[in-house]
């Protein structure tokens, strides 16, 4: 069975780090991931990911992540359910990251990495630029 998943976008926003009770770190975050194609009034749209990093890797996304930058996740797909307070079920889907990496250049604050032309990455409009 191969459950694996890659992917490159946005921040819509800062990673919100936590801490279990047993102290281990936890942060998610929404990836904003362009679609290869644009819809019939000819826009590009994207989907909106969640993303859930832990322990050391997701400190490290919390320190040096922000809204607007690009990143990589290398991760699996998973799907979870709980009863909400009205009794309802709900069903959670996200990615659950195995490796982050930071491709927005140093010089905008994005942490470390070599920048997006190390995936193949062409012309990026600047951090700026993003609607989110």
């Amino acid at each position: 069975m191969l459950n694996r998943i890659v992917l490159i976008g946005r921040l819509t926003k800062d990673p919100e780090l936590r801490y279990t009770p047993n102290g281990k770190a936890v942060a998610g975050f929404t990836l904003a991931v362009d679609r290869p194609f644009k819809n019939q009034q000819g826009e590009k749209e994207a989907d909106f990911i969640n993303i859930v990093v832990w322990g050391t890797q997701a400190e490290n996304c919390a320190n040096y992540l922000s809204k607007g930058k690009l990143a990589a996740v290398d991760g699996r797909l998973q799907i979870r359910t709980f009863d909400g307070q009205d009794g309802q079920r709900r069903w959670i889907t996200e990615v659950v990251a195995d490796t982050v990496r930071f491709l927005s250049p140093k010089d905008s604050g994005g942490g470390f990495g070599s920048g997006p032309a190390a995936f193949g990455g062409g012309d990026l409009p600047p951090d700026d630029d993003i609607p989110f």
